[in-house]
């Protein structure tokens, strides 16, 4: 697996040679505005006044799956989404020219300052446009270009839980993964197994949306657009709930609103947490960008979760 450089200092040899090329404009100035565990994201000033975004990945075809998955969403909800310009590749890169979303991720702190009703207001739009994709159903479970399995369980087993489990095993062998955390996953694994359910419906999911990846007016804290898709799939719909938690999510109730809007399985709350904590751990094994500290927190949560439902069997 290669890593790519996806750097300033490569993008800005390269990068308006292939803006003038593909769009047959001049780049006045370009800026990194912020990334996420694979990409970093560049606002672009175009020389006659325009801006587009520029992500440039760690790894190669992350840019055409992206480019499929923003096609899928966009189609699917009314909330904004950006646009597709092209993409481009070459042995040392991988990026996708997007049209450029105004406003901010609420990511910013200055945010949890508003309001109760805004920020309710907020959280309700942001639940409904979720829903939207939701509400697209698919005969089978699977990743976007091809879903060819029966039950959410088979799907998610074969694909993730065990490759993961073996590659982090591969990591603590070798003491790049705690033993402790992996020990934990697994006997949380064993539980979900148990109670994973059988009966779920495939539907359309985002697959990050957590509060980087939602973008507000500054003033008004209106919704503006979503963001960034990574692992969109035809999935359990409680598989696309673990990001609403992620960092301060929580402070926003996105979780909690979309339990109340809609009714979820006897056991959702350990497994969200149970997927959050599988999927930050398996940061480690695809080059992605660590966060040690989100990290434990969702460990944090899942050995909360496992607790209260072992005392409830």
């Amino acid at each position: 697996m290669k890593i790519l450089d996806n750097s300033n200092k490569h993008l800005s040899l390269i990068l308006p040679d292939i803006i003038l090329k593909k769009l047959n404009k001049k780049v006045a100035e370009f800026k990194f505005i912020g990334g996420g565990s694979y990409g970093k994201v560049y606002k672009v000033l175009l020389s006659d006044g325009g801006i587009i975004a520029v992500k440039a990945y760690k790894l190669q075809e992350m840019q055409k799956e992206e480019e499929r998955q923003l096609g899928v969403l966009s189609e699917n909800t009314s909330v904004k989404m950006p646009e597709v310009l092209f993409t481009y590749e070459d042995d040392d890169t991988a990026i996708l020219a997007m049209t450029f979303v105004e406003g901010h991720n609420v990511l910013n702190p200055l945010f949890l300052l508003k309001s109760r009703k805004v920020k309710q207001k907020f959280t309700g739009d942001v639940v409904s446009g979720m829903l939207e994709w939701h509400s697209m159903t698919n005969n089978k479970f699977g990743f976007l270009s091809n879903p060819v399995y029966d039950s959410w369980y088979d799907f998610y087993k074969t694909e993730m839980q065990q490759p993961w489990l073996c590659g982090l095993e591969k990591l603590c062998d070798k003491g790049n993964f705690s033993r402790k955390k992996l020990n934990l996953l697994k006997e949380a694994s064993k539980i979900f197994d148990c109670v994973c359910p059988e009966d779920s419906t495939p539907v359309l999911i985002h697959g990050d949306l957590n509060i980087m990846n939602i973008m507000a007016d500054t003033k008004s804290f209106n919704l503006i657009a979503f963001i960034d898709p990574c692992g969109s799939m035809w999935a359990d719909r409680e598989y696309d709930l673990f990001q609403f938690r992620n960092m301060w999510g929580d402070a926003y109730r996105l979780y909690e609103t979309y339990k109340h809007k809609c009714s979820l399985s006897e056991y959702a709350d350990f497994r969200v947490a149970y997927y959050g904590a599988m999927l930050e751990a398996s940061m480690r094994l695809k080059g992605g960008y660590i966060v040690p500290l989100w990290e434990d927190l969702n460990f944090i949560r899942l050995k909360k979760e496992m607790k209260k439902l072992k005392e409830k069997m």
